[in-house]
């Protein structure tokens, strides 16, 4: 049993407000980073990625379905993949919540994975999904957006992800035993589950234009990742000790 320091209502008063300074600290520097992510540069992009949808064949910038913002999310599910992947299938789970609102202010929402569509229709009928889920299983996006990988890059140790260079080489043996049981969930191996990766990327169309402005990955995926937002507020916080989370079916 974890021990805990015990007190009385004023001594928790006291302590919680100096943590509330910290917190009011935090959401301040929170505040000035959302406004530099606003500050980068646009980057035009000008390949038209042909996705597959349920409406059928789309380009990028069919995927703003009239708005001027677009956020997509980097879902791995890989053409191999039997499943998609549990750590990205429980950030999704909060996505059909938000998605309406986020639709009538003006930005979209959707998932875009290498998987063909017929897979993602499955799996989303299968999880009870109803945002918009696109396939890439026809173009370079997801490599272009650093989270997809060759099985040469990996074999290599050339994969770059989350701006930075991994050099080392991915085979079974190596691969962390969470990787494992990830790969296993997806019905997959270690070094296929991880030739995809997770991430967001933001864009903009504007004068007749689609531009990338924002794209985050691993770690900066927190803040998207809703139940941690809870745990991290709960009395024993994350309290983790390897993988605990499953599919919503699954537990």
């Amino acid at each position: 049993m974890t021990t805990r320091r015990t007190g009385t209502r004023k001594e928790w008063l006291a302590e919680r407000l100096e943590l509330l300074e910290a917190e009011k600290e935090l959401t301040r520097r929170s505040d000035e980073l959302a406004l530099r992510r606003q500050a980068l540069p646009w980057v035009r992009v000008d390949k038209e990625y042909p996705f597959d949808t349920d409406e059928g064949s789309a380009s990028l910038a069919d995927l703003f379905r009239e708005r001027s913002q677009l956020l997509v999310y980097h879902f791995m599910f890989g053409p191999e993949y039997t499943a998609g992947c549990p750590s990205c299938s429980m950030i999704a789970d909060g996505f059909d919540g938000f998605a309406v609102h986020l639709a009538n202010h003006d930005v979209m929402l959707w998932a875009v994975s290498r998987a063909p569509l017929a897979k993602l229709q499955n799996y989303k009928r299968r999880m009870g999904w109803t945002f918009p889920w696109a396939s890439s299983s026809r173009n370079d996006f997801n490599s272009d957006f650093s989270v997809a990988f060759t099985e040469e890059e990996q074999r290599a140790g050339g994969i770059e992800y989350n701006y930075r260079r991994d050099g080392h080489a991915m085979d079974a043996k190596s691969a962390p035993e969470p990787v494992r049981q990830f790969a296993a969930m997806c019905g997959t191996d270690a070094p296929t589950y991880t030739r995809d990766r997770p991430g967001m990327s933001a864009f903009v169309f504007e004068g007749g234009a689609v531009y990338h402005t924002y794209s985050t990955y691993a770690r900066g995926l927190d803040g998207l990742w809703g139940a941690y937002q809870w745990l991290d507020r709960a009395p024993l916080g994350r309290n983790e000790a390897g993988i605990w989370w499953r599919r919503h079916d699954e537990y």
